[in-house]
This record gives C-alpha cells, structure tokens and sequence, in this order.
C-alpha cells in the first residue's frame, strides 16, 4: 500500500535536496582542485549536517517504501557521497597516528634493550651484548659476555651546586664537558668491567651464604658437597684474573658483629657464621689498578633491619651530597645527620645508632685504594674539595656501640706502603717474600691466606721484618665495644666532567 506525501513533507524534501546538491556541488569543485579555506570547509561540514538531518526527518515522517522515498533517499546519498572525501582523511589521519603508534612502540622497544644492554646492573644469569648468558654459578668471564667494551653504566647522577660555586652548573650540556667525557671513556670501561664482575659475583653469593658455614668455606675454600663456589673464586673467574692487569683488589672483609672492618679469616680459623651474627662483607676487584670498592651487609634477623637501613640510608645521602667542588666536611655533616636519625630494637632494648667518628671513606687512586683523601661520616674534618675525574669510596659505618673503633684481634689484612723507597734487607727470606708482594700484588692489599694460595711457607718472621722497616703495613681487625653490632655499606663513584656516576651501583643496593 503507497502513502501519499504530505505539502509540508514535499517542501522539506525539495529543501533538503537543494542543500544536498549545494553540497555536491561544492563537493565537485574541491575534488576538481578548487581549495577551500577553513571556513568554507566548516560551512560545508554544517550544510551535510543539515541535509542529512532533513533526511532523517522526510524518512520518519514518510510511511511510504523505497519507491516513494526516492528524494529522500538521493538527499541520503548525496550527504553520504559528501562524507567520502573527510572519511578518507580521517581514515588516512588514523592510518598516520597507526603509523606513529607502530613506530613509537618501536622505539620504546629499542630503548629498552639499550637500557637492558647499557642499564644500572645487570642480573648474574643475565645475558651481555654478546648473547652469551651467565651460568649458575657465575664461570664466564664478563669480558666474554661484552665483547664489544659496552659494559652496563652506573647510575648517572647530576652533580650538586655548592652554595659558592657556580662550576658546577651546566656540565651535562657544556660540549667541552663532554669532550673531557669521551677522551677518558677507556677508563670508564675498565672501571664498569669490575663493577660488573663485582655486581655479578655478590648476587650470586646472597643466594649461598647461609648460617653454619664457616668463614674459610664462604669465601675462600667451600666443600666440594655444596656444589658452589666461593666469593673470592667467583669473582677471580669473573674478572678474567691476570697477575696486576686484573683481579682483586684487597682481601674479601667479613667482619662479624661488633668487628666494623678488616677482618677475614686466616687459615684454621674455626669461625662459624651463625644466625644472629651481622656480617659485613667487603671486597674489591680491578682493571689495570682501577678499583671498585663496594660492601654491603648481611643479617638473617629481621631485628637488625633498621641498623641496615640506618647505614644504607646514610650511604645513599654521601653519595646524593658529593660531587666536584663540595666540601669533604659537608658530605661528612649530612651522613652523620642521616645516620644518627635512626634507632634500633635489639631484645626489646632501644640503641640509637651511631656513626662510627674515626671510620670514613676516602679517594681511589691506580693501585691505590685509599689516595689521600678522606670523606668523614660525621660533622667535621677537611674542608677540601672534591674535584674532576676523581674517584671515591663513599662508605658509611653505623653502630648500636660507642661509635668509636680500635685495633683488635689477629691481624689478616696487609699493604705495601705506595709511596717507599728502596729499603735495605739483610734477610734472605725478607727479600724473597717483598719479591713476591712486589710481583703479585704491587700496592694492592693482600692477606696471608692469598701468600698461602701462591705456596708461601714460613713467611711470618719476614712478614713481621718488612712491617717493622715500614715496607709493608700491617691493617688490623677494627672493632668497636664486645656486644655491640656494626653495619656498612658502600660504593665507589666517579666524578665525570658531565655527571656522577655510581659505578659500583646494582639492583640490590
């Protein structure tokens, strides 16, 4: 059955169909290369609004079928052929924003690996830029796992402005900054090589120190029933050891509870590491004499987590506060605030926590771990400055005693003095055995179960005569009062031109 079309519904057709041919009309003349301006585009835009409205209207209003509707249904089409240049557009607009999308995720993805390749640390089952992934436990030299140099960069951090310097300002975009930056970029390498092998080698070895074990299985010599390895064998591997081109810096520490450094057992020393001990582990590895000093500090009950934290949190402070042209005294005050902010409860009684007054950090030189410089961890000290290119081991001690270390125990630690001179001696054995230092570790600290590792016997009366002809120095166990519990941490930063870097810096702390 046919509708018959009202006079008011022909009229709203004939209208609609004029603005729809309008806007064909229109339509015609852009695709012929007619540009329009903005505002004839927008006036288009509401001439297609309003035809296909009246469109929508006639078909509401109209009962009729397809054969009535033929005015209506051009008026529909006319406003649908409108549509097709500005849906092209926005289809290629889309397909644009598709594009840049695909090429944005891209670029996500590819600064992802470098980050991965070049980031803070690298995980000890990680793989390097050669594809190569670490075995468990850790056997493959880094230098074979980045074959291209690349090792992983420390953390990169600004460095402060002092209050009466304006040096620092502006290094990380001076290109003379940068051009200092790259001429030193071999050293960089070697220093970041033996960050790594130091990063990969203590993960590892948070997974296997366990109560029970004695110290000599832990660090030096382990029972072949665990089927693990030791710190210091660990590390050699790691770090490609190579007499005086590349190995340990100085002795693995180990030093337990109210023993704040310098200690790690000689040979036969019984010592049992227990569960309640807190033990502070120290060690160093090198590359051609650039050293990475970094220590941390293990407790397996939760009572000593906020000494932990007190320490860690102190060391993370000396290490925002330093940089060039800053005080050495500065960075002291703000570690000792951080610090001694802290307390701790041990056995239901409260210890606030102290930092250690005569233990500090200090500068790094080639073959020399401490170069002169000193970083105190309480108010005071040395107004020198931090300067360019320089390195520092940033180490903070805390402890629930007096806050004051002294001499204590068998001695393990020595070090040939850097700057003797030729010495005379009359003892054949003292000759042989300085041969020997001079050989295997030049100026690098050494212990005597490293003089038994090389097959030295009866060395101690040579060992006590170039002591006391100032060859050779003796470094102590350091403790604080019997009781007592001590916590370090510890980094080695570089001050580059441009920024600061935190070599030593891993995922763990």
């Amino acid at each position: 059955m046919a509708a018959v079309l009202t006079d008011e519904t022909k009229h709203k057709t004939t209208a609609a169909d004029e603005e729809a041919d309008d806007a064909n009309e229109e339509l015609i003349d852009d695709q012929n290369g007619d540009h329009l301006t903005d505002a004839k585009k927008k006036r288009n835009r509401k001439k297609k609004k309003k035809a296909t409205k009246a469109a929508e209207e006639v078909l509401s209003e109209s009962m009729t079928g397809l054969a009535v509707n033929g005015g209506a249904k051009d008026v529909a089409n006319g406003a649908a052929n409108e549509d097709t240049e500005p849906m092209g557009g926005d289809n290629d607009e889309a397909a644009d924003d598709a594009s840049t999308q695909q090429k944005s995720k891209k670029k996500k993805k590819s600064k992802a690996k470098a980050s991965s390749a070049t980031g803070q640390s690298t995980d000890a089952g990680a793989g390097g830029s050669s594809g190569k992934q670490q075995t468990n436990p850790p056997t493959i030299p880094i230098a074979d796992l980045f074959p291209d140099t690349n090792f992983p960069v420390g953390q990169e951090m600004a460095h402060p402005i002092p209050v009466d310097s304006r040096t620092a300002q502006n290094r990380m975009t001076s290109a003379e900054k940068r051009a200092l930056d790259s001429a030193s970029v071999e050293i960089y390498k070697e220093l970041r090589l033996a960050a790594e092998a130091h990063r990969q080698t203590r993960k590892y070895m948070q997974t296997v120190i366990k109560p029970g074990l004695t110290m000599i299985e832990i660090w030096y010599t382990m029972r072949r029933s665990l089927k693990t390895e030791t710190l210091e064998e660990t590390a050699r591997k790691l770090i490609g050891e190579n007499g005086l081109s590349a190995g340990l810096a100085f002795p693995t520490g180990c030093s337990l509870n109210h023993c704040a450094a310098h200690y790690t057992p000689n040979a036969g020393d019984p010592t049992v590491l227990q569960y309640d001990d807190v033990c502070k582990i120290d060690f160093g590895t090198h590359i051609n004499g650039r050293i990475i000093d970094c220590a941390f500090t293990v407790a397996f009950d939760h009572k000593y987590d906020k000494l932990l934290e007190a320490v860690r949190d102190a060391t993370n402070t000396g290490i925002r506060e330093a940089g060039i042209d800053v005080r050495l005294c500065d960075v002291g005050e703000a570690i000792q605030e951080v610090m001694e902010s802290y307390e701790v409860e041990i056995d239901g009684k409260v210890y606030p926590v102290k930092s250690i007054r005569n233990l500090n950090g200090h500068s790094i030189g080639p073959y020399r771990i401490h170069a002169g410089k000193t970083v105190p961890i309480v108010k005071g000290g040395e107004q020198t400055k931090m300067e360019e290119g320089e390195f520092y081991a940033i180490e903070t001690f805390g402890s629930t005693g007096k806050g004051y270390v002294h001499d204590d125990m068998e001695t393990s630690h020595y070090m040939k003095n850097f700057d003797v001179g030729h010495v005379p001696l009359r003892l054949a054995k003292s000759k042989q055995l300085l041969n020997v230092i001079n050989q295997s570790f030049s100026t690098l600290a050494f212990c005597r179960r490293w003089l038994d590792r090389l097959g030295q016997t009866r060395y101690l009366m040579a060992l006590k005569d170039l002591c006391e002809k100032g060859i050779v120095a003796p470094y102590p166990p350091l403790c604080d009062q019997k009781g007592c519990f001590t916590a370090q941490f510890e980094h080695t930063i570089l001050l580059r031109p441009t920024v600061k870097e935190v070599v030593s810096r891993g995922d763990d702390y």
